[in-house]
Parts: C-alpha cells; sequence; structure tokens
C-alpha cells in the first residue's frame, strides 16, 4: 500500500470558513425552476406549486445562500416583469438561452422558497441592458422599508416586510461577448461603479459582487480584472470567479488534476486584487465569489438538437448533465480547493441547484433523486464548517497532459467549533490504495468517529431515478487513532472524509 502523510496543528490556521461557500444558483433557464423547483400539480407540491421533495433535498444540503435568477438570463431580464399580478406579468423571449419566459415565478415567489429551504438570496442585476437607475429602483424595492415609490409598490404586492437581500451581483459575465450588452472592462468598470454607489445610499448594509473573468481562459484574463477594479475597487466588496471543466477526452488522471487550474486561478485573482489595493492605497481588501463553478460537458451536443427542435419553448430540458463517479471526484477537490483558499473565498455557488448541471435531478411528474456530485458537496457542507487549517501533506505525485506534480492524495481539514476535526481527500490513484498517516498530538485525545467513502469500481457510474442508489456514500474502511496520530486507508480513487471527535 502506498504512503501518504499529513500534518495537522491548530495553530496553523488558514481562516474561518465563511458559510457562503456552500451556496449554489438558480437561473431561469432549463427546467432549473419550471419541472424543477416549482411543479404545481405534482403529487409532491406544496400549496404554491413548490415541489416538497426538491425541498427536502435543498434543506439536506444545508444551502446558506441562492444566487438568482441569472446567470446569462439576467443581461436581459427587466425585474419589474417578474412582480405584481400574474396574469399581468409578460411573456419575454430570453436571447440567452433561446426560450420563453413566462415570470410565472417571480421574486416574491422565489424568496418564499428561500425562505423554506433555508436560503437567502444572492441576486443579480441587470447591468447588460440595463444600467445603474434600474440597480437602485430593485435596492429600493426589495431593502426599503416604505413611503416611496418602489417600497410601496412591493407592499401593493402583498409584501410588507423587505426583503433584506444582502448580498448583489453587478451583472454576469460581462466580459464575454456571448452576453447581452457585453462590455469592455473599462466601460464595464465605470457602469459597476456607478450602480454600487447608488444601491449602497438606498441601503448601505448590502455587499456587492463585481463580475470579474468569466473563465481564466479568457483571452482578457487579467487585464479585464485589472481595469475594472481601477474603476470600481471603492465601492464593491467582492469580485467573481467561473469556471467549469470537462472530461471530452475520457482521460480522468488529467481530469481529475483540474483542481490545479482552479487553485491557480484563485491565486491570480487574489494577487491582481491586492495589487490594485496597494496602488490605490486602500486599507480594504476585496475578497473573492466563485459564484459558478461545476463539471459542464455532457449535455453540450444534446442541447444543439433541443434548440434545432424546439427553438423558443418554455423550460426546454437544457443543460441536463448526468454526472458519473469521476465527476463526484473532482467536485470534491474543487471543495477542497476552496477550503485552502478560505481567507479569501467566502462565497461559491455550485451552478446549478436543480436539474441544469446540478446536484438535484427531477421527473415531471415523478421522482427526485440525488446525482453523483451531491455528495461530495453534502458532507463538506455538512463537516466542512469551522476553521480551515493549512495541512502539510507529504503525498507521491504525477505528471499528465496539463500539469506536473500532481498530488496523488489531494487533502484538506477543518477545525469544529466543537473540537472535532474532519478531513477531506481524494485518492486520485486508479489502482492503489493508500495508507494515509495524520499527526493530530496538537488537538488532544481525539478518537475516530467516522469515515464516510465514496466509491465504485466503474468511473462513469451514474445514478438515476431508478437506481438512486448505484453511487452512494458508505462506511469506509477507516483505521485506528491513538496517542495523537492516526492511520487511515484510503481506496483507490475514493473520496473520503475522515471525522474525529474528541474522546
Amino acid at each position: 500500500m502506498k504512503k501518504a502523510s499529513m500534518i495537522l496543528d491548530r495553530d496553523y490556521q488558514i481562516g474561518k470558513v465563511d458559510p457562503r461557500v456552500f451556496g449554489s444558483f438558480i437561473e431561469h433557464l432549463g427546467r432549473a425552476v419550471y419541472g424543477g423547483i416549482y411543479e404545481p400539480g405534482h403529487p409532491n407540491a406544496d400549496e404554491a406549486g413548490f415541489r416538497k421533495d426538491v425541498i427536502e433535498k435543498v434543506r439536506e444540503l444545508g444551502v446558506p445562500i441562492i444566487r438568482y435568477p441569472g446567470g446569462n438570463f439576467v443581461s436581459g431580464f427587466n425585474w419589474e416583469d417578474s412582480v405584481g399580478p400574474r396574469d399581468q406579468r409578460p411573456r419575454r423571449l430570453d436571447l440567452a438561452w433561446f426560450t420563453t419566459e413566462s415570470n410565472e415565478v417571480g421574486l416574491h415567489e422565489f424568496a418564499d422558497w428561500a425562505g423554506k429551504v433555508g436560503s437567502e438570496i444572492m441576486y443579480a442585476i441587470n447591468l447588460g441592458t440595463r444600467g445603474p437607475e434600474n440597480a437602485r429602483d430593485i435596492v429600493e424595492y426589495a431593502n426599503h422599508k416604505g413611503g416611496s415609490k418602489f417600497s410601496d409598490m412591493r407592499i401593493k404586492n402583498g409584501k410588507k416586510d423587505p426583503l433584506g437581500i444582502k448580498m448583489w451581483c453587478l451583472g454576469n459575465e460581462m466580459d464575454g461577448p456571448w452576453q447581452m450588452g457585453h462590455k469592455t472592462a473599462a466601460e464595464y468598470g465605470h457602469i459597476a461603479n456607478e450602480a454600487a454607489k447608488m444601491m449602497k445610499w438606498v441601503d448601505p448594509t448590502i455587499e456587492l459582487v463585481a463580475c470579474g473573468s468569466s473563465s481564466s481562459q479568457m483571452p482578457t484574463f487579467g487585464d479585464w480584472e485589472l481595469t475594472m477594479l481601477n474603476e470600481c475597487y471603492e465601492n464593491i466588496d467582492y469580485i467573481s470567479l467561473h469556471r467549469y471543466y470537462g472530461n471530452p477526452t475520457n482521460d480522468t488522471p488529467g481530469f481529475l488534476a483540474r483542481s490545479m487550474d482552479l487553485d491557480d486561478f484563485i491565486h491570480t485573482v487574489i494577487s491582481i486584487c491586492d495589487a490594485v489595493k496597494g496602488k490605490k492605497h486602500q486599507k480594504k481588501q476585496i475578497n473573492l465569489s466563485f459564484d459558478e463553478w461545476n463539471v459542464w460537458y455532457h449535455s453540450n451536443e444534446q442541447d444543439k438538437e433541443i434548440w434545432k427542435r424546439e427553438k423558443w419553448g418554455p423550460a426546454l430540458p437544457l443543460l441536463e448533465d448526468v454526472y458519473n463517479f469521476e465527476d463526484a471526484l473532482l467536485a470534491g477537490s474543487i471543495l477542497i480547493t476552496f477550503l485552502r483558499n478560505a481567507d479569501r473565498v467566502k462565497v461559491a455557488c455550485l451552478a446549478q441547484l436543480v436539474n441544469v448541471i446540478a446536484p438535484i435531478m427531477t421527473r415531471k411528474g415523478g421522482g427526485c433523486w440525488a446525482q453523483t456530485i451531491f455528495y461530495p458537496f453534502l458532507h463538506v457542507s455538512r463537516y466542512g464548517r469551522g476553521t480551515a487549517l493549512k495541512a502539510i501533506v507529504n503525498t507521491p505525485v504525477y505528471d499528465c497532459a496539463d500539469y506536473e506534480g500532481v498530488p496523488l492524495v489531494d487533502a484538506t481539514a477543518t477545525l469544529g467549533d466543537d473540537g472535532s476535526v474532519t478531513v477531506f481527500c481524494v485518492n486520485r490513484d486508479m489502482k492503489e490504495d493508500f495508507c494515509l498517516d495524520l499527526d493530530l498530538r496538537s488537538f488532544g485525545d481525539l478518537r475516530l468517529a467516522e469515515h464516510i467513502l465514496l466509491h465504485h469500481d466503474d468511473v462513469k457510474a451514474v445514478n438515476t431515478e431508478e437506481n438512486p442508489g448505484n453511487v452512494t456514500p458508505m462506511a469506509g474502511p477507516g483505521g485506528k487513532a491513538e496517542d495523537g496520530k492516526a492511520e487511515i486507508r484510503l481506496p483507490a480513487l475514493s473520496w473520503n472524509v475522515i471525522r474525529f471527535e474528541k474522546k
């Protein structure tokens, strides 16, 4: 059996884990809303038309914040369309996804649903086809107590108390030519700054996320951040990062190494933020909101066929990736990477939550089940809160087409407020188990409470409505823990959660 080691110390701390790192995303795209969270007439629908089985699954994940309503969708969206009497709301062509939006579910309905799942809203405003005035208006509508045009409109529409939305995205992926109202970095930085000023004048308590690059592969990456931040640094709080990964060549070792790209992306953006901070002699630190991340490639070809057949249809079944076991392993490494950067990554949104590149799937009129990526997210959301520890990991490495020195054991750990220690790790070795030696002496007398394992012999194994338990967590082989040391067996190609508690 191969060997790896990890040294942990309660004084080696990266920082507190912000619970919003376990956020997610619902866009008016595909079947995320209609046929996903909302399906009137379904046997499991509540009085408002929301599926109770989906609510239960979302609550299980413990998602503290959900980005809404987009995404590309938001760059052509008029927020006023989504409030007021439903029979008076307009149907609109959505140029982002070539579908028709009914606006049957709008801001009030989504706020009610978010309350049911225990989440706050991270609301994205349109800075594509609209501007600062509309941004100011929606903050007034959502957050002002009353006595003004838009707050009184909210009250008339049935919400006496403010919605209290505290986190706002200043547009979406404005660096992308595919975006409605695409702008240069200077143009976007200026309009984001003006919107930010006006929004905070209405409600000084809100936090704002400016659009960073939509991918580290964008030709403008780096220059976009520098130019944009130079325009709006003083009035924003976070910069966004988006990244999706695929495995079209079926290269599992190369695919599982892609979290190294994520780590580089994060560190580069941090460096740029701090460079602008220094240039401007600012005391304020800009942190990171990784508000779109996932594996996304399985559904690309089927989506092209859907658009050929059904362009402008409502709630088309778009972006419905069916996730396999290796996707879950990469999702685990992405979450590990966020924990390792917990001092600066304060928000992250798994994109998305239901049906659209999602951990939760539904069938119209039918069941609801968890995809493979559901489980690493569940585990880190449940056990990764507290303080991120700086783990010293010694592991063999491998090289692949795009990366050198890839750790075969990708691992990190958190310290819970109750003194528990949780280790998260992915064994990337395709064939061999590892013995992980842990040094835990600084934490006192700990016992091995649990070893949770996610493994399947077939890297392409998936969960379905008919077989939802094909790839699910099980008890791991565990090991021994005594005198501040532990030895844990990590099966080949596996996701592992090792929990230690005080005796």
